[in-house]
């Protein structure tokens, strides 16, 4: 439902298993949970802005989101059917990198390459994930978007440290226009509806609390979305531009100079990669796990694992280390790069966290799967010998 509470009204409320006053984050966290508490070794997760990603990182655990077609997707439901800007994505969560590749060397058989002749029939590489070359890396810090919590920088940083020290080359690399990606892209094409398809899942029975901020927004007629739009802009750009984005599009000519303006997107993004000649880039992983009843007021704050949805290039999930008392004080005088409702809710949502794993991501281009594992596997390596 393109909500990371985890929470709805058969089953309940999913807790952390490292902290129930958390969330193991979604949409795929029961499975994060599970595997997290020892009751699973392996699962699947769907992944449209991080679903995969956000419970690996809150429960301490590894995902992979492929490339949306290197796994059949046959079976696969979504909240949206028929959207095909920003495409859903499968994928492993395991304890480990090597449960990842193990599963991603099972899936890719000949056996669903015939069931689904209509994913590309690449096998696993394994000399590409045993490979032990150096790598030239990107890395960012922060997207500009949403801060990172100070875990989150702390740990990036001690990672971005260890692989320089192991003989990596480590190149500054500078995502463009993250905002623009995520509100003018992202949101308009997952919501080019208004979000009226996304409510025709809520038609009947009783609406999960959880899921109540976003609803609420959508519901709003277009006019009145405009209107508070235009209203925030002096005070709250930010979520001016979000209320701006919901609105949706008013014709196919619409959609289709939104499928140009993500192509460009993407041809800037990847151009720049080339030209620094990375092979991966590392960066942030949200976290750590919210405290509960705040992923639905948070949807944006998702940009760190979206705008690789939007891209659709594989990205993968490691925990690094945990939070500390140190990264509790610091979080007090956390304000965020707008300093708006946003930022202030983010800083409440991490609150009380010590203890609690946390996480970086590893990102290749498209069909590069074995070599974003391969690099996540040089991470968890890397992390465990310290």
């Amino acid at each position: 439902m393109m909500n990371y509470e985890c929470s709805n009204q058969i089953y309940g409320q999913t807790l952390n298993p490292h902290n129930q006053r958390k969330t193991p984050g979604g949409s795929s966290g029961g499975e994060g949970a599970l595997i997290a508490g020892r009751g699973s070794i392996l699962g699947i997760g769907s992944d449209i802005a991080g679903s995969i990603r956000i419970p690996a990182s809150f429960c301490g655990i590894c995902g992979l989101k492929t490339t949306s077609r290197r796994i059949s997707g046959i079976g696969v439901t979504s909240s949206v059917p028929g959207a095909q800007t920003v495409l859903i994505s499968s994928g492993p969560m395991a304890r480990d990198v090597d449960g990842l590749a193990l599963s991603m060397k099972a899936l890719l058989s000949e056996h669903m390459f015939y069931l689904d002749p209509t994913v590309p029939p690449l096998y696993f590489n394994d000399q590409i994930y045993t490979s032990r070359k150096a790598l030239r890396i990107g890395y960012y810090e922060v997207d500009n978007f949403t801060k990172p919590s100070p875990s989150m920088q702390r740990c990036f940083w001690e990672v971005k440290e260890l692989l320089e020290k192991s003989g990596h080359t480590l190149v500054p690399f500078t995502p463009p226009e993250v905002e623009y990606a995520i509100l003018q892209l992202t949101v308009r094409a997952l919501l080019a509806d208004g979000g009226s398809t996304l409510l025709n899942n809520f038609k009947e029975g009783k609406l999960d609390p959880n899921l109540r901020p976003q609803t609420f927004m959508y519901k709003l007629p277009p006019l009145i979305k405009k209107i508070i739009s235009f209203l925030l802009k002096p005070l709250y750009p930010r979520i001016s531009k979000a209320y701006g984005a919901i609105v949706g599009l008013s014709s196919v000519k619409d959609l289709w100079k939104l499928h140009v303006a993500l192509d460009e997107y993407r041809e800037r993004f990847i151009a720049e990669w080339r030209r620094l000649q990375l092979d991966v880039v590392l960066c942030p992983m949200l976290g750590p796990a919210y405290n509960l009843g705040f992923a639905g007021h948070l949807t944006t704050a998702v940009s760190y694992t979206a705008l690789y949805n939007l891209l659709d290039f594989p990205a993968g999930v490691v925990p690094v280390g945990r939070v500390t008392e140190k990264d509790e004080m610091e979080l007090k005088n956390y304000k965020g790069f707008y300093e708006d409702i946003w930022d202030k809710l983010f800083k409440k949502a991490v609150e009380d966290g010590l203890g609690l794993p946390v996480s970086v991501q590893c990102v290749a281009l498209p069909w590069q799967e074995e070599l974003c594992l391969r690099f996540m596997k040089e991470v968890e390596t890397l992390v465990k010998e310290t």
